[in-house]
């Protein structure tokens, strides 16, 4: 399993372990083939040009990673697991509650996501620049240290990033995106394709997928999650 760490809850290390949902998730698909999941930590550009899985350097790659058209021209996606939002995060203090809020500010985004393809159709509309960062880690550094005046990036990880720094930094808006994870295969790897969407759908109706759930994001998951693609043309997580 390729992925780009660290991008908590989905796939962060913890101690000498590398854990999160994603892993999980992609473990039941190794449970199925009675195989054992090594993760790879490898650069998000490669993983969504679907470099990382036509190359044979990893059988598939899982870095809460949204399906869109583009993509799906050089990643074969399993079913829809997870529906993600787009967030924007500001310092504790900061009154910015919108992008039309952040004109003549400096936002973070990470390079090759679409919270940054959402900060770029926006930009113009609304007058701040842009500052792109290789990585989550250091875009959301770049705003504790105030580098930037805000960052924008996936709801459930903001979610997590706002409680482990508590007092320091708050979600002030959120865009609902329509988009939604997949796990991401070789083009023609139909086989792998069937076995990951099999123990998907397995542990949705099984109670496997809500105990992670539970797990990573806390609570229940919403009853349409992982329900269908989402559209291709919302202007869109990683």
């Amino acid at each position: 399993m390729c992925t780009q760490l660290s991008y908590k809850p989905f796939e962060f290390t913890e101690g000498d372990q590398v854990v999160g949902f994603d892993v999980d998730l992609v473990q039941l698909a190794g449970d199925e083939l009675g195989a054992t999941v090594k993760v790879i930590d490898t650069p998000f550009e490669g993983i969504k040009t679907g470099e990382v899985t036509a190359t044979g350097k990893c059988d598939l790659s899982a870095a809460g990673m949204t399906i869109n058209e583009e993509r799906s021209k050089v990643i074969l996606f399993s079913v829809p697991y997870f529906d993600a939002t787009q967030a924007m995060v500001v310092a504790a203090d900061s009154s910015a509650t919108s992008l039309a809020d952040l004109s003549g500010k400096r936002v973070a985004g990470q390079t090759g996501t679409t919270g940054l393809e959402y900060l770029k159709a926006n930009a113009d509309a609304n007058g701040y620049e842009i500052v792109e960062y290789a990585d989550f880690p250091s875009e959301s550094d770049s705003l504790l240290t105030g580098q930037v005046d805000a960052a924008v990036q996936d709801l459930p990880v903001f979610n997590q990033f706002v409680k482990d720094n508590e007092g320091k930094v708050k979600v002030a808006a959120q865009f609902n995106t329509g988009e939604q994870y997949g796990i991401g295969m070789k083009l023609e790897n139909t086989a792998l394709k069937n076995v990951v969407d099999k123990a998907i759908t397995d542990a949705k109706s099984n109670g496997k997928y809500d105990e992670i759930y539970a797990k990573w994001i806390g609570g229940t998951p919403p009853a349409a999650s992982g329900a269908s693609a989402a559209s291709s043309a919302a202007p869109s997580s990683n």
